[in-house]
């Protein structure tokens, strides 16, 4: 009778396994019945390419909102070309391929917005100029030239703006405002855990870093800061849901790999054959919630902040 150690287990028949499905599925599910069910505030399509200060150019945001998706392509590319597909077994990756998504949709709603903007200003400005030469013709109406001109102009800019808020936004600008807050959380979590995590205890034969690597683990964050702190879009608290089921998504496709026999893991946290494993996930599933929070957090104080020094001049959203 042979006395040597039992066989390890496989992956799949471990006990560990089905309390990491549950910890991963339980989230997922309520993200999505979260998402069916929240009522919301309809989005305007103004808040997305307009800047929060009055006095500041849309084409300044579209500048900035230009520059990020060169970039982030750009640095993208390197690391595709260093890696190959290999580079998208990561969660940096995945959540860098997000921000770059935004800020392509970002770019586009902005130039379209500003070219609105563009037509509308020349239209107004002509329209006064008729006024003025119709005005300067009938000096001698009944009416209060003056009166009669200031009246016609304040219809004309008040109709602009009530099509302006009557507008509702679409299937693109509600994928941006999703593609947005999701990128936000993740930008985050991935950050937080390379700098805090990875760097500091992860071993060199397992990790090193490099110039690219540092890159893309903190210009999409400062992309994204610089961008929130110029946009004036709102920052609903139920669109968690959709950063829980961004992580989720990139979970169940790690364990689809290992299904089909991959054997290494891209992050020791998410392997199963380990008893730490239940803990590991229930952190990782709870951790969503700060980086999400702190990220709502930067958005409230930039609004306190512009509120309160500058009433006259912040744009608060729709």
């Amino acid at each position: 009778m042979d006395g040597g150690a039992p066989a390890e287990l496989p992956t799949w028949a471990r006990w560990e396994v089905p309390i990491c499905f549950v910890i991963l599925a339980a989230p997922a599910a309520a993200s999505a019945a979260a998402i069916s069910r929240v009522r919301f505030d309809p989005l305007k399509p103004r808040d997305l390419w307009i800047p929060s200060c009055k006095r500041m150019s849309p084409l300044w945001l579209l500048a900035l909102r230009g520059l990020a998706l060169f970039v982030l392509c750009w640095l993208l590319l390197e690391m595709v070309l260093l890696d190959g597909a290999f580079a998208f077994y990561f969660y940096t990756q995945w959540t860098f391929t997000l921000v770059i998504i935004y800020f392509l949709i970002a770019t586009f709603v902005s130039a379209r917005g500003c070219w609105s903007y563009s037509k509308h200003f020349t239209a107004h400005v002509e329209n006064r100029g008729l006024l003025k030469r119709d005005v300067e013709e009938n000096i001698d109406s009944t009416v209060n030239p003056e009166t009669n001109s200031n009246g016609k102009a304040i219809r004309f800019g008040s109709s602009y703006g009530q099509g302006d808020i009557e507008q509702k936004a679409g299937i693109l600008e509600n994928l941006m405002q999703i593609t947005y807050q999701t990128s936000a959380g993740a930008v985050v979590l991935t950050d937080i855990v390379f700098w805090g995590l990875l760097v500091p205890f992860l071993s060199v034969e397992h990790f090193s870093l490099d110039l690219l690597m540092g890159c893309m683990h903190s210009v999409n964050a400062v992309f994204l800061l610089l961008d929130t702190a110029l946009n004036s879009m709102p920052f609903p608290w139920f669109r968690i849901s959709y950063f829980v089921l961004w992580s989720c998504v990139y979970v169940a496709f790690q364990w689809v790999l290992h299904a089909c026999g991959f054997s290494w893991w891209p992050y020791p946290f998410l392997e199963l054959s380990t008893p730490w494993a239940p803990m590991w996930y229930l952190s990782l599933a709870l951790i969503h919630i700060p980086c999400f929070g702190l990220y709502a957090v930067i958005v409230k104080a930039k609004v306190s902040f512009l509120s309160k020094f500058f009433p006259q001049a912040y744009i608060r959203p729709c």
